[in-house]
């Protein structure tokens, strides 16, 4: 339970340190006849900060629980 614990706030502080992640894609634009035109497009994927908190706050309450259990 400590090492889900121990992620669980990696994953957290990663979310709230980075807020999203981004990928590109290509789109066309122009397809007329032997003219093809494509374009690259940028698109972001925000992550909540609520998730973040709430991944933090998880592990913390699974390594108390996991320190508890050990005890």
């Amino acid at each position: 339970m400590k090492l889900i614990g121990i992620l669980l706030i990696v994953f957290g502080i990663v979310v709230l340190a980075v807020g999203g992640f981004s990928y590109k894609t290509r789109e066309t634009v122009l397809d007329v006849g032997p003219i093809h035109a494509t374009a690259e497009r940028q698109k972001t994927i925000p992550l909540p900060p609520v998730a973040g908190i709430a991944s933090v706050v998880a592990g913390i309450v699974l390594i108390v629980a996991g320190s508890r259990r050990s005890a």
